[in-house]
């Protein structure tokens, strides 16, 4: 048996990888949400299911196709990908092949001047078919780069992911800000008409002396307050519809409408799983995960760093004075042969490496626990939000509903010449106020079922 090839076997067997295998982290998972009615089994609804506005969903839609964040997260997943080919070629043997023709002259003065009679000029070629280098991963650096190199790829995946989510998110919370400033626009434009009404019936009074030219000037104070209402909410509006369009990849301009705000459909509970089916359900968790794996290869490839490596290094080829005898048996070359290399001094480099593969997994271990701590909080701050705003519109619908009659019976009161001016305009005052807020409040429901789906994980479009 020839040494050499036994050598190798015996490497292939008992190499091994150096350094930590993964294990996930044990992490603290609380029994039940705070704040959550019941354990309801989770379910993987779609964004389009939740969200059931015909032209919301077109937006989405679109969304996911033009937005720029994605294109850049889907660009890095490019990257991961190629990064990952890069680190599986170290799996197998570079090999190269080439050749050369070379003309040559040498001194007839010199040293090593030819006898008289010889050519001085020299001309010779050689081709090599085949010259390869080939690491045994013995200590498993390639396999630990490889492990790296793959949970890269997946957390880029992931990270696109959550991208995904965000813009999702925020297509949708944008959108029912928008139409919630529709909404405010159209009670803007009524309360304007009713005090532009009421300043003529006021100037009429005021002229047949019924009425004071003090009760003139407060209901103009109302019209131009109503009007400046007007104009600021017109501006929110243009502003809101320029970030949405800039989340759909489009240059500022007008974006469709679907269903108003108060026929909007409210989702009622939302089943909010397990909170052990989180881990699996956020994809920043996972995100956090696959960064905490490619930190713990790392390690392994610091430590493989200690150890001897051993290259195979071999090259055959061909090389002749004549070009006619280039490719005959006598001129044939090659060589084969193993080379080891160990690191006897470097300054502590080596170590130092160790210890800033270390440190960057410890890094990624804090920020996995911080994910997965977070997003239990952001399920528990979600799920109060859309409860809470949920109770405070039906008080404020409540609160609506009154303040709208009694600005009818201080119109009613004030025109029988029963009370001031100056109740009437409280009244209508607070009026306004009343239904700016019910509006608020309505779109505060539709953007904390948001916020709650994407604490939960989210899903498919």
């Amino acid at each position: 048996m020839k040494p050499f090839p036994f050598f190798l076997g015996l490497c292939l067997l008992f190499g091994c990888a150096v350094g930590p295998d993964y294990h996930r982290p044990e992490t603290a998972v609380p029994n039940q949400y705070r704040d959550a009615a019941t354990n309801s089994p989770g379910t993987n609804l779609s964004w389009s299911t939740l969200l059931t506005d015909t032209n919301l969903q077109q937006l989405l839609a679109r969304g996911l196709t033009n937005n720029y964040d994605l294109r850049i997260a889907s660009a890095r997943v490019l990257q991961a990908r190629a990064s990952l080919g890069i680190a599986r070629s170290e799996y197998f043997p570079n090999i190269a092949a080439g050749g050369n023709l070379t003309t040559a002259r040498v001194s007839q003065r010199g040293p090593s001047a030819p006898p008289n009679g010889i050519n001085p000029e020299v001309e010779y070629g050689g081709v090599a078919l085949g010259m390869a280098t080939y690491e045994v991963d013995l200590w498993g650096r390639i396999r630990r780069s490889n492990e790296a190199a793959r949970a890269r790829l997946l957390a880029s995946e992931e990270s696109r992911t959550v991208v995904t989510q965000t813009v999702l998110a925020e297509i949708a919370a944008t959108y029912f800000s928008l139409i919630e400033l529709d909404a405010e626009r159209e009670i803007a434009r009524q309360s304007y008409l009713n005090r532009t009404n009421s300043l003529r019936l006021v100037t009429v009074r005021e002229t047949g002396g019924v009425a004071s030219l003090q009760d003139v000037r407060q209901s103009e104070v109302l019209v131009h307050a109503a009007k400046s209402t007007q104009i600021d909410i017109e501006r929110r509006r243009t502003q809101t519809e320029n970030d949405l369009r800039l989340l759909l990849g489009l240059d500022p301009g007008e974006i469709p409408r679907g269903r108003l705000l108060a026929d909007q459909t409210n989702p009622g509970e939302i089943p909010t799983g397990l909170p052990s089916e989180l881990l699996l359900n956020r994809p920043d968790i996972r995100l956090a995960e696959q960064q905490l794996i490619a930190a713990n290869a790392d390690v392994g490839q610091a430590r493989a760093a200690y150890f001897p490596q051993i290259t195979l290094t071999g090259s055959f080829g061909y090389q002749s004075l004549s070009l006619s005898d280039l490719f005959t048996s006598p001129a044939r070359v090659w060589q084969f042969g193993p080379s080891v290399s160990l690191p006897l001094f470097t300054g502590g480099k080596i170590r130092a490496q160790n210890r800033l593969a270390k440190a960057r997994f410890e890094e990624a271990l804090a920020t996995y626990q911080k994910t997965v701590e977070s997003a239990f909080r952001d399920v528990s701050n979600a799920l109060v939000g859309y409860q809470k705003a949920r109770e405070f519109e039906v008080d404020q619908l409540a609160l609506t509903l009154a303040r709208r009659d009694a600005a009818r019976l201080a119109d009613v009161r004030y025109i029988g010449g029963v009370t001031s001016y100056l109740e009437l305009l409280y009244n209508e005052q607070e009026s306004l106020s009343a239904e700016l807020v019910l509006a608020q409040a309505r779109r505060n429901i539709l953007q904390s079922v948001v916020q709650l789906y994407r604490a939960l994980g989210g899903g498919p479009l």
